[in-house]
């Protein structure tokens, strides 16, 4: 199958998958989430009052109107008004989405290399004290919860040493990532290192075990070239599954890096959604990560036949 016919195939099946989203959503929250007429009339709500609102919310009107009026927004892209700020939902979401890039797109580039680095390293010197060393402190790492990383970063480099503002953010790109998003990124980068490193030590060393690797050896080739060449190569589709699957969550934006440095992105705007109980916005989310979600899928599977050449699109 040429690459064409797989994409146009690929894009013709996510018509159902993103139909099934948006019905499980829709069920979820009128379900489950509560009349959002009573959440926005107060706490001491007037028949009248809650009428009204409903009304102009269209919950009032039968269930498969309300379906097709959500099916329209989608395709739209317009969520409406957010119940709290009464900001349209995309543009709210568009603003937000520079400052959460900002932050995870160089925490995922610099934990995905230096997590790759490390594993070759201890692949190499597998079984040795280095190998176990490491091994060892990532599994200190991975104990250790993200929220003792915040406030000891926060209280050592920037409340005791004074090197980065402990909160806030800046109107600059420049200034952000050289000042105000230096320390969340080294946060999130050391949580996210210990699972890397073991992920990846594991790929590598499976491909380590396998024939052609022997064969290399006999002819002579040495550690080095066999990892960095030979080795790596073949690990590299299981690395970048792992790659692509945590791009959706650049989307989603880190919740609690964004919340607890005061950073103005997605993260921290679904938060305070849930909290306010702001529902357009959180379906908002949950459709678009449900998106980028299928067409991260399809990238990862054309970056596969890129990757390695043997790799069939079917």
């Amino acid at each position: 199958m040429s690459v064409r016919d797989f994409v146009i195939r690929r894009l013709i099946q996510f018509i159902p998958t993103l139909l099934g989203v948006i019905v499980l959503v829709f069920v979820l929250f009128n379900y489950i989430g509560g009349d959002p007429a009573y959440l926005l009339a107060g706490k001491i709500p007037d028949p009248e009052r809650i009428a009204n609102i409903r009304r102009q919310l269209g919950t009032d009107q039968p269930l498969y109107v309300q379906l097709w009026i959500f099916i329209t927004q989608v395709a739209s892209a317009d969520f409406g008004s957010s119940w709290a700020t009464n900001e349209s939902v995309s543009q709210l979401l568009t603003s937000r989405l520079a400052a959460s890039l900002a932050v995870l797109v160089p925490m995922l580039v610099l934990s995905t290399l230096i997590a790759l680095a490390a594993a070759l390293l201890v692949a190499h010197y597998r079984g040795r004290l280095a190998d176990r060393a490491i091994m060892i402190g990532c599994t200190i790492g991975q104990s250790v919860s993200i929220l003792a990383y915040i406030i000891v970063f926060q209280y050592l480099f920037a409340y005791r040493l004074g090197w980065f503002p402990v909160q806030g953010w800046g109107t600059s790109l420049v200034e952000n990532l050289g000042r105000y998003a230096v320390l969340p990124v080294a946060v999130g980068v050391i949580v996210s290192l210990a699972p890397d490193i073991r992920l990846y030590r594991s790929f590598l060393l499976d491909e380590i075990g396998q024939d052609y690797v022997r064969t290399a050896r006999a002819k002579g080739l040495g550690e080095g070239r066999i990892l960095w060449v030979h080795v790596l190569r073949n690990a590299a589709i299981p690395v970048l599954t792992n790659v692509m699957i945590q791009l959706p969550g650049l989307l989603a934006g880190a919740f609690l890096i964004e919340r607890f440095f005061s950073i103005p992105g997605i993260g921290r705007e679904v938060i305070m959604a849930v909290e306010r109980s702001d529902f357009p916005v959180i379906k908002a989310v949950t459709v678009y990560v449900a998106i980028a979600t299928m067409v991260v899928n399809l990238m990862s599977d054309l970056l596969y036949r890129v990757a390695d050449p043997r790799v069939q699109l079917k």
